[in-house]
């Protein structure tokens, strides 16, 4: 029962039970229509053929009614009429019967005004239909005509043709339409099972490697025939969404080594130190307070690397709420640098602040943490006696604020990499930073709805800069 189920619910045979029921219903309509077209075709045109011959005979028959000619009647009405086939009638005034191509059989008929037709004849009007034949099962085709001379009613003529050959015919032909509609059906059901299949086959391969990349098999590639249609195009997203996972779980596997090593340093070094204090360390002073320094300092570096981790967990996650308020760039700026004024007084670095009144939407405590990362980057990698140049200015409609210093610059294969999570280059592992402050800085002005980038040329300095939407 759950393999007839899974196999029912399966795309292709959806999609072939679909397609059969289309066609299905588009041929049987179709064959409907034809059917019904000929036979009202085949009617319509013998009736119109036997009402313009029942009219013209008629006119023989006033003729000959009008001088009072029975045996002309007859003659008229024997003539034209076949026993088999043709039944032609001739009716007085009354109703009774004048003249009959088939004697034989209407000597046997008592009341020939509940005959279809011959009631309405008698009324002076034209009557015309299909019906059973007057002592027969067999369907016909008739027609009633007055007949009237000089508007006087000399009696009613009523003909009729026996429909069973053309039913015969008619029963060929049906039976020859549903063969063929049997036929086409067969053949289109073959040409369903192999589109049904076509389609269904790269829906079921793709699914399976969905499944695949939800058990965690990233990078793996699925076979492109040819990019032009729309299953080859999420087949083309499916690999590009592989390799972006293989390159996420890349990132996630080193970013926690990265975390890993970065939590060990500090923590081993505070086990080494508080061993050394319990092996009797502490008795000196001098050296008790350069290691409970020491202990202070991991503890405040592994401090900041929570909260940096913190910091960009959120970020990353969409989580961090931004208090948006309207911002004056000018004494954000100035507010970062008067935080740092002291650092680069002791290392001799001036600053040149050269900001346009700009105005924007932000959150002014997460901007200052991405100038006071921008501005710790600049200070620890510039050399004594230099200068960190500050600018921003209005672009379109875009506020762009550039911070340049005169370092040693960033390798042209480091570049690339400048924003990533525990960047290892050499210009990242100087000092005391574990390489999260660029990134977070990164994400900081991408939830801005801003961007970040760097230009550097070795042994001149680097220049970080930042665009973000002015406020309207």
């Amino acid at each position: 029962m759950n393999w007839l189920q899974i196999k029912w619910n399966s795309i292709h045979t959806k999609l072939l039970t679909t397609y059969l029921l289309l066609i299905t219903l588009a041929s049987s309509l179709m064959a409907g229509y034809i059917l019904w077209s000929f036979y009202d075709y085949f009617i319509e045109t013998r009736r119109v053929e036997m009402q313009n011959w029942s009219r013209a005979l008629t006119e023989s028959v006033a003729d000959a009614l009008e001088e009072n000619n029975r045996e002309r009647v007859q003659l008229l009405v024997q003539r034209y009429g076949a026993v088999e086939t043709i039944t032609i009638r001739v009716f007085n005034t009354k109703g009774q019967l004048e003249a009959t191509s088939n004697p034989k059989q209407d000597s046997k008929v008592k009341n020939w005004m509940e005959v279809p037709g011959v009631r309405v004849a008698l009324e002076k009007q034209e009557a015309h239909g299909v019906a059973k034949g007057v002592l027969s099962n067999d369907d016909r085709l008739f027609s009633a005509q007055p007949i009237v001379r000089k508007s006087k009613l000399l009696g009613a003529l009523r003909t009729s043709i026996s429909l069973q050959q053309f039913q015969r015919q008619f029963a060929i032909i049906k039976w020859t339409v549903l063969g063929t509609l049997g036929f086409t059906l067969i053949v289109c059901t073959l040409i369903s099972e192999r589109l049904a299949r076509n389609l269904s086959r790269p829906i079921q391969t793709m699914k399976n490697f969905a499944i695949r990349l939800g058990n965690g098999h990233f990078g793996e590639k699925l076979q492109i025939r040819k990019k032009s249609n729309e299953l080859d195009q999420l087949a083309l997203e499916l690999n590009r969404m592989s390799e972006r996972l293989a390159s996420l779980d890349q990132e996630r596997r080193a970013f926690l080594a990265n975390v890993s090593h970065e939590l060990r340093t500090p923590i081993s070094n505070v086990l080494v130190t508080v061993e050394a204090l319990r092996n009797g360390a502490a008795t000196d002073p001098t050296v008790s307070d350069r290691f409970f320094q020491n202990v202070e300092n991991e503890t405040k570096r592994l401090s900041r690397l929570i909260n940096d981790l913190l910091d960009l967990g959120r970020l990353e996650a969409g989580v961090t709420l931004l208090e948006k308020q309207s911002i004056l760039l000018s004494p954000l700026i100035a507010r970062a640098v008067r935080t740092v004024e002291t650092r680069m007084q002791k290392l001799q670095i001036s600053t040149q602040v050269n900001i346009a009144e700009l105005q924007i939407q932000g959150d002014s405590e997460r901007l200052l943490q991405v100038f006071l990362n921008l501005l710790d980057n600049a200070i620890k990698h510039s050399p004594p006696n230099s200068h960190i140049c500050i600018t921003g200015y209005r672009e379109g409609k875009q506020a762009v604020v550039k911070i340049s210093d005169q370092g040693e610059g960033i390798k042209d294969n480091d570049l690339p990499h400048i924003f990533e999570q525990f960047y290892t280059g050499d210009r990242s592992r100087k000092g005391q930073g574990v390489g999260l402050g660029l990134a977070i800085a990164k994400r900081i002005i991408e939830t801005h709805g801003g961007s970040i980038n760097v230009s550097s040329k070795v042994g001149t300095g680097s220049t970080f800069t930042i665009n973000l939407l002015l406020e309207k």
